[in-house]
């Protein structure tokens, strides 16, 4: 049974040119991301002439050992952890995924979605290519190798122009690594050096684990080719209007991170102030949904000059999966998972705040654990808009059949839940926390804005 309902993690990408201790940073490197993806992680090394692979289902420190990364041989290696869609939950759809062609060996580590998947695979599959994985990576990858262009960076940008939607990738040959990020720069990819050599990764906390130096984010449609020599920037695609995906500052990046050219925990706590300003209400405490509520909740905290406090602790040691005695109980998943503090709430008026609903059926529970523990009141905070659409460039969404605020207002959204008051951040007031106008940022899962055409309904699962 799966334990939450709303958005999903998408995945990490980690790469590093040049050191003696290659796979060991890329091991850190996943490790730090790991919070974008757990269902499956990998590493790819090479020492000049060939590659080496290790990928495994589960958590980067489970997947990996000391005598596995001492196999992983080389100076260069590139790494992922995973998220999958349901039913792709598989080792072959792990990542970096190796192909041996004529090209000799690639390896790739993707993080977005192709919403063109599925025409260009069925494209390819009519003309010969048999694809060994469900996942739209491998896309990119059989168009690299059928790409008439001697010359690998040329291969690339051929088969980067024909797909369309969300990728920040790297792509590993025996002699270089190749960076690019989509035209839209939806998923962020950051720049950084540790000892003379080129790093690469999704977020700058990578970086900071490894004591690697943040240089700067890849630029939308920014391709860096990096080999022994030194690197090499370009920008081969058709400049497009930036589409940042503001669901990273609100829920999927680290607090500890910047994140398109923000603190992450800054904005999350701009968010918090400018939904109290929005959502007045008459409370005597404010508590977080952990983890991902906790910055939003001190924000409005200090707006609503109510105290902070813990009123849910959370079991960080939840898997994916667990057994559920015979005697069934009310609430179980989310009892697993979060605990409330009967002292802290008992007899309170209670603010939550939570970065998002999406079916609504978490939130519901969570009100009537809430209630349970005694609270006289129960008032739930939401620091984003009203999610109304699925997102289409690298997050596992419902369909918005399933989102319960394309189909409800506001009051039947609280009425469902069962809180006494509700009331999220307006998209102008995300705006406003997050420093920018909204023409940078993609926020189609609120408004329906799509800034690149969906091809399909059925996108292959995505990474």
């Amino acid at each position: 049974m799966l334990i939450h309902q709303g958005f999903h993690e998408e995945c990490g990408v980690f790469g590093i040119v040049q050191h003696t201790e290659a796979s060991n940073l890329v091991y850190l490197g996943i490790h730090a991301l790991q919070h974008r993806g757990q269902e499956s992680a990998g590493i790819v090394t090479s020492d000049g002439e060939e590659l080496y692979s290790h990928r495994g289902m589960g958590l980067v420190a489970d997947v990996f050992s000391q005598d596995i990364l001492s196999g992983l041989k080389g100076t260069t290696g590139i790494g992922h952890v995973r998220y999958s869609t349901a039913g792709s939950s598989h080792l072959k759809n792990a990542q970096p995924v190796v192909v041996s062609c004529w090209r000799g060996q690639l390896a790739l580590s993707h993080n977005g979605n192709l919403v063109n998947a599925h025409n260009l695979r069925d494209e390819l599959e009519l003309k010969g290519s048999i694809f060994q994985t469900t996942t739209d990576s491998e896309v990119i990858l059989h168009l690299i190798a059928k790409s008439r262009e001697h010359d690998l960076d040329q291969a690339v940008i051929q088969a980067l122009k024909k797909v369309e939607g969300a990728y920040a990738l790297l792509l590993l040959s025996k002699d270089k690594v190749i960076a690019v990020r989509d035209p839209n720069g939806f998923r962020p990819m950051v720049l950084g050096v540790k000892d003379g050599s080129v790093v690469m990764a999704s977020e700058t906390n990578a970086l900071d684990l490894i004591n690697a130096e943040f240089i700067r984010e890849i630029d939308p449609g920014e391709m860096l080719i990096v080999n022994g020599s030194g690197m090499e920037s370009i920008f081969p695609f058709t400049e497009r209007r930036p589409s940042f995906c503001v669901f990273e500052q609100i829920y999927f990046a680290r607090p500890d991170s910047m994140m398109f050219g923000k603190s992450v925990y800054e904005v999350r706590r701009n968010m918090g102030r400018q939904l109290a300003r929005e959502n007045p209400v008459d409370a005597d405490i404010v508590i977080p949904v952990p983890d991902s509520g906790i910055v939003a909740a001190l924000g409005a905290s200090d707006e609503y000059g109510l105290p902070f406090e813990m009123g849910l602790i959370r079991n960080h040691y939840v898997g994916r999966t667990f057994i559920e005695p015979r005697q069934s109980i009310r609430d179980f998943g989310v009892k697993l998972k979060l605990n409330p503090v009967r002292p802290i709430i008992e007899g309170r008026r209670v603010v939550v705040v939570d970065d998002s609903i999406v079916r609504g059926t978490t939130s519901r529970k969570l009100v009537r654990l809430i209630r349970d523990a005694g609270a006289a009141e129960v008032h739930f905070r939401i620091s984003s808009p009203p999610i109304i659409g699925p997102c289409r460039y690298g997050i596992d969404t419902p369909t918005r059949e399933e989102l319960i605020a394309s189909t409800k207002n506001l009051e039947e959204i609280r009425e469902y839940i069962g809180a006494n008051s509700l009331g999220y951040l307006s998209i102008e007031g995300m705006m406003e926390a997050v420093c920018a106008s909204g023409g940078h940022h993609c926020m189609a899962c609120f408004n329906l804005d799509y800034p690149v055409n969906i091809f399909s309904d059925q996108p292959l699962s995505h990474n």
